[in-house]
């Protein structure tokens, strides 16, 4: 059954696809440009919804917008790298520094996964999805997207906890898990 997309509440839409995006592309100035973009795009004509919900349209709109600008990109000439021993610039509207540092870690980690795990863990995690409606999202099966969950939250937690000398920290602890049930309901499929 086929329903045109509901423009009038994409706004109710907004904060969970900026946050996917930030998870995407792993900076909240690229994540902001890549949400406007792909709006841009979504209202630019008349959409119809055939499976799901406007939230998953989206967020598919908002991969794929983000995949055409990666390819975009790769074409382009590179520019010389900035220096490594650049100073970090505190966010003035972060109210814990250390949060807003950390969240960029985590979100930077998701943004250096491959692109079948993180397109999972951004639906599921990011964005707040079912593991039924990533699956019809991403067309995959709910199974698959709760092997790749897991196995994309282990990445995260590892590349997390190799960053840097910086003590261990709250949100560094929530996002590790004290034991792999803790992830999903049912246990994980077996490694492939």
């Amino acid at each position: 059954m086929e329903r045109p997309l509901d423009t009038a509440r994409l706004g109710d839409h907004l904060d969970r696809l900026y946050r996917a995006a930030w998870a995407l592309s792993g900076s909240r100035e690229d994540a902001e440009d890549l949400v406007q973009e792909t709006y841009a795009r979504v209202l630019k004509r008349p959409r119809l919804i055939r499976y799901g919900d406007d939230l998953g349209y989206l967020l598919g709109a908002l991969r794929n917008t983000f995949l055409t600008q990666k390819r975009t990109e790769s074409r382009r000439l590179r520019p010389v790298a900035l220096p490594d021993d650049l100073d970090f610039v505190a966010d003035p509207r972060a109210t814990q520094p250390h949060a807003a540092l950390e969240a960029g870690e985590v979100y930077a980690a998701i943004a250096e996964l491959p692109h079948t795990f993180r397109d999972v863990l951004v639906a599921v995690d990011v964005a707040g999805l079912s593991y039924n409606e990533t699956a019809r999202a991403l067309g995959l099966r709910e199974g698959t997207v709760m092997s790749r969950l897991y196995r994309a939250r282990q990445q995260v937690v590892r590349r997390v906890d190799g960053i840097g000398a910086r003590s261990r920290s709250p949100l560094k602890e929530q996002c590790k898990p004290a034991k792999e049930e803790q992830w999903f309901a049912a246990p994980p499929s077996p490694q492939r």
